[in-house]
């Protein structure tokens, strides 16, 4: 298990606690991000057998990648400080994983909040349209949620992880990529379950939404045909001006300085993975 967390402390305890089973914790990584609260040292008084790893800087999502690198199991569940893994789901992924050998990420459903909704993204990969291979568990997918997905160690090393460019948000789909491009398999299993409690009411911030946009755009640009990206780029100038949208301007504008190094990164996925990118984005 790999949690990262910053300045969450009361949530990343609870959240430890949640994973307790008849008071046993399976192998639990947190790494903490540079937090200023505290967190690092209320786990290790509340929860001991916790390996607690502060890091110096936030590295925002790309910090999972240090929890792998420790690991010493064979598959890593990932989650956050505000979610959790429902009873046996672990288990389940396990036997998942030791059934279907090719299979390199497991996406869990996950239900939000008290009332256990479905999460539409959840939603969306139930109902892939790239349709259920016969050596994976489930529909094939090109997408999951970070805080309800369970890696392959090895499949996550041998494709370098979370690319370190897009530091946070709209990370998950350069690693789908990535680990598609690498022959891996990605698979939705909707019997594997884990909960997701957001704060409520936390309206999303213009920060948050401009690196929202930025990541889109640096995701494309990172495993997507040139047409594609500058497509891409070009609609979300487009849209900018036309909508008067500042954040939308401003996650273009963001882009820019990192576009370089983008471009020297940049692995073009084959041809029948582009076109499975294709399909997805013309389903919605």
């Amino acid at each position: 298990m790999v949690t990262v967390t910053r300045n969450r402390r009361d949530g990343a305890v609870d959240a430890i606690e949640r994973h307790r089973d008849g008071g046993v914790l399976p192998p639990y990584i947190l790494i903490d991000n540079a937090s200023t609260d505290g967190t690092a040292e209320a786990v290790r008084e509340r929860h001991p057998d916790v390996v607690v790893v502060e890091l110096a800087e936030n590295r925002g999502s790309v910090a999972r990648n240090e929890g792998v690198l420790l690991a010493r199991t064979p598959y890593i569940a990932f989650s956050d400080d505000d979610s959790w893994w429902g009873p046996g789901a672990l288990e389940q992924a396990a036997r998942a994983f030791a059934a279907y050998p090719r299979l390199g990420l497991l996406a869990a459903r996950t239900l939000v909040g008290p009332d256990e909704r479905l999460d539409p993204v959840s939603a969306q990969l139930a109902v892939s349209p790239l349709g259920t291979e016969p050596d994976l568990p489930g529909p094939s997918v090109l997408g999951f949620l970070a805080c309800s997905a369970i890696v392959r160690r090895r499949a996550h090393l041998d494709v370098g992880g979370f690319e370190p460019l897009l530091f946070f948000l709209a990370e998950e789909m350069v690693l789908a990529v990535h680990l598609a491009a690498a022959g891996w398999g990605l698979a939705y299993v909707g019997e594997v379950v884990a909960h997701h409690h957001p704060p409520p009411g936390r309206p999303p911030s213009r920060s948050r939404q401009r690196l929202h946009g930025r990541n889109e755009l640096l995701g494309a640009w990172l495993c997507r045909p040139y047409p594609v990206a500058l497509a891409a780029t070009a609609r979300a100038v487009g849209s900018g001006v036309r909508d008067r949208d500042a954040d939308q301007l401003a996650g273009v504008l963001a882009l820019l300085p990192l576009l370089p190094a983008a471009l020297a990164r940049r692995e073009r996925p084959p041809r029948r993975l582009e076109e499975q990118l294709r399909l997805l984005e013309r389903a919605g």
